[in-house]
């Protein structure tokens, strides 16, 4: 695994605004969007109600008929269609990004399997929830976003236009009250103001009231137009699983490339050599007994090179001891002096400690390859359900999962089995990184 230590980080310098976002919400493009996204959004709900409820309901009343099911899943299928325009108009207003849900599982050819995997799709039925309850939303945003926005800009500019009342009205201004003995008009200079000022205030609140609006709609149609969170995960787990399998045939790829190149050409090397030994034993004894020592010698290097090849499969003293003596057997090996701490009271399964040690095990070869640090440590302890591993160096820091394949590789590997891998490295150092697993015993 390689780590990029050293590198530095692109910083989005924020843009400065001379006026507070207060006061500029009401002329922000992001505000006239939110507000254009709750003006179509009640026509578009009367269409889409209008169609969901007269489709399923002429569907529900054929269903005494072989006609009540086609007309049903059509119903659900274009209030699909719908709900790709709601997504697709969230994208576009609200910088919402949605997924499409699930598609349908059609196993066969034809109409029927159609009909079949439109009525038992889950993203169906949630289209057409949504095509219910976004009408009466879209009504009450609506009326809410038109009644604070036009009492808004109308008494904020009621000092441009009052004169109306006078000139037209035969009136002296806005009426603010009146009855058959008593009227209040807006028509001095002081109630001008006062009437622009209280304007202000609901032209300044109605961005955020607008932004409140569609937060609910941001909630509608992630949580009913988008993948479920069941199917959300089967599409994590099929991702995880691609991940293990590949992983698993690069380590076999790995071991085979090991064997190959260090430890099998090495044993062929010293089986030719035993055999020219064998043939000079009659003729050159003395020779003979070199090249057996020769060979002596490089047995002892191919037992080596296959410790070490077990050892990187899977150490025995992890197996025998558990985490703290083999996290302590592979810090011992470090070029910096690490300090490792253990404090668990059980042991986890093997596959989840084999994975803590091999990523603590990564974690320390990249220290002593990259970082120039002069001391790290090692923290393995238990939260609750969940295993925890943090690794820290005082080295160059500038580690980032994004800079290298290494650090990338390892948070694929730790988020198949729903692992987390945080790092924490700015440009200078110290470098923290925190790996969680889930917690699992036997």
């Amino acid at each position: 695994m390689a780590m990029e230590y050293g590198q530095g980080y692109g910083l989005d310098v924020p843009e400065r605004h001379r006026l507070p976002a207060g006061l500029r919400a009401p002329f922000e493009a992001r505000h006239w969007r939110e507000l254009i996204y709750v003006l179509i959004g009640l026509p578009i709900s009367i269409v889409l109600f209008t169609y969901s409820v007269t489709m399923v309901s002429l569907g529900a009343g054929l269903l005494v008929t072989f006609l009540g099911i086609p007309v049903m899943a059509a119903g659900l299928a274009g209030c699909r269609g719908f709900g790709a325009l709601e997504r697709a108009r969230a994208r576009g207003l609200l910088d919402l990004e949605v997924a499409d849900p699930e598609p349908l599982r059609i196993r066969k050819q034809g109409f029927l399997a159609w009909m079949g995997a439109v009525l038992k799709s889950g993203a169906s039925w949630r289209a057409l929830l949504y095509s219910v309850l976004h009408l009466p939303w879209a009504t009450f945003s609506f009326t809410v976003a038109v009644t604070f926005w036009s009492i808004g800009w109308g008494l904020l500019t009621y000092p441009l236009w009052f004169w109306l009342f006078p000139l037209y009205g035969g009136q002296d201004g806005m009426q603010l009250y009146g009855d058959e003995t008593h009227s209040v008009y807006l028509d001095n200079a002081f109630e001008i103001t006062v009437t622009a000022l209280v304007g202000l205030l609901f032209t300044l609140a109605t961005p955020w009231i607008v932004r409140a609006l569609t937060t609910v709609d941001r909630l509608l149609v992630h949580g009913l137009l988008g993948p479920s969170r069941l199917a959300t995960r089967v599409v994590e787990l099929e991702s995880d699983r691609g991940v293990v399998v590949d992983t698993a045939a690069a380590d076999l790829r790995r071991i085979e490339r090991d064997l190959h190149d260090g430890a099998q050409a090495r044993l062929v090397a010293l089986a030719m050599d035993l055999g020219l030994a064998k043939e000079k034993l009659a003729e050159d004894p003395q020779a003979a007994a070199r090249m057996v020592d020769e060979a002596h010698g490089e047995v002892k290097i191919a037992l080596q090179e296959l410790r070490d090849l077990a050892r990187g499969i899977h150490p025995a003293v992890l197996t025998d001891r558990g985490l703290d003596a083999a996290l302590s057997s592979v810090a011992s090996r470090c070029t910096v002096p690490v300090e490792v701490q253990v404090d668990l009271d059980e042991r986890p399964v093997p596959a989840i400690e084999g994975i803590a040690y091999f990523t603590v095990s990564e974690l320390l070869q990249n220290i002593s390859k990259h970082s120039r640090a002069t001391w790290a440590a090692v923290d393995v302890w238990r939260v609750e359900n969940r295993l925890m591993l943090q690794v820290v160096d005082n080295g160059v820091g500038g580690a980032d999962t994004t800079a290298g394949s290494g650090l990338a590789g390892l948070t694929e590997r730790l988020d198949a089995v729903d692992g987390i891998l945080v790092v924490d490295s700015p440009v200078g150092g110290p470098t923290r990184i925190t790996a969680e697993l889930p917690w699992r015993t036997v």
